[in-house]
Order: C-alpha cells, then structure tokens, then sequence
C-alpha cells in the first residue's frame, strides 16, 4: 500500500496566484486551482474549504512573507532611530515589482469585496505604523517617508508608473532623506491613522 502524497501547501498557494493572474479572482475556483496545482479538487478543499479561503490565504502568505522581508531587514540594521522605517525602505528597494500587477489588481478586488480582508490589511498596517513611530524621533517626517514609500510601492505594483532602475534608487534615497530634513517638529500628537470601518 502507498503513503498518501503529501501536498505542498506553497503549489497550491502558488497554482490560486497563477489562475488570478490568468482570470481574476471574480472567477477564480477549487476545480482550476487543483487543475493549475496537478493535484485533485479534494486536496485543494482539505485545506481550503471555499474560495474566499484560498484567497485569503494567498493574501496572508503575502502578508507573512513581507513581514518575514521586513523582521530581517530590521534585525539587520540592528537598534536606532527610525530602524522600522529604514528596514521598510530597504526592503521595497530591494523587492521592486514582485507582484505581479494582475495579482495585485485582482487581490485588491476581492480585498474590497471582504471586509475580513481589509480588516487584516488594516491591522497589518496599523501595527507597522506603530512600529514605525515608535521607533522614530520625528513622527512627522516618518509618517510623510512612509506615505510617499507606499505611494510609490502603490503605483509600482499597480503598474501605474514605472522607474527606470537608478532613478528608481533616487527616489528611495530622496524618501530616506525625508526622515534626516528638517521637517518641524511640532508639539507631541497622536498620528496614528484612524480605524477604517468595514
């Protein structure tokens, strides 16, 4: 008698990335994703019991593995002021355009469709905010760094704009110039962003 094959959670994960990109998350189903995966609809529902699961779970994965990016990124520059930030530039300079942008446009349509979706993001976000101010002498500076840094990343994996590659790491350096410029600083306030209702 033969084991039972083992399933690679990462080939079923990467197969629902593959048929978003190829179709949209709107039509996005088990039977294609275990077809894109080589394996049977039942293992892909083992796992994922429904569609909206297996999406969510290729939005966590994105999810972990940059923060995952950002905790070594962060360890490496080791204590100091601003080093959420710094290791948040880091690694968007160093991942530029690993999205993507029929995936991103995609998992951003089923993101609006799910309020525990934007939910996760908002809490994702908001404990990178926190990290980022805490750690941050100049909470003005590091709020508006972090805003233009996302705008770009925004634009980038939407497929909006497009640098060319020394002009790219121009305006990572010009961002990671905003957190030293002498951007007033102004009676202690709370900046956290407020929580978005769903």
């Amino acid at each position: 008698m033969s084991r039972p094959r083992t399933i690679d959670q990462s080939q079923i994960l990467d197969a629902a990335e593959a048929v978003v990109a190829r179709d949209g998350a709107a039509r996005l189903t088990l039977d294609a994703v275990a077809i894109a995966a080589g394996i049977s609809k039942a293992s892909v529902i083992y796992d994922y019991k429904s569609k909206q699961a297996l999406i969510r779970a290729v939005i966590e994965r994105r999810v972990s593995e940059e923060q995952e990016k950002l905790r070594l990124a962060t360890e490496k520059l080791g204590t100091g002021t601003d080093v959420h930030l710094r290791a948040r530039i880091n690694v968007i300079s160093d991942n530029a355009r690993d999205l993507p942008e029929a995936v991103a446009f995609n998992l951003l349509s089923a993101m609006a469709q799910d309020a525990d979706l934007r939910s996760l993001m908002n809490d994702t976000y908001r404990a990178e905010l926190e990290a980022i101010l805490e750690s941050s002498t100049n909470k003005r500076a590091a709020i508006v760094a972090f805003l233009a840094l996302e705008g770009v990343r925004c634009l980038e994996v939407l497929g909006f704009v497009r640098w060319p590659d020394d002009k790219r790491a121009e305006i990572m350096r010009d961002i990671e110039g905003l957190i030293s410029e002498k951007i007033p600083v102004r009676p202690p306030r709370d900046l956290s962003p407020v929580p978005v209702k769903n």
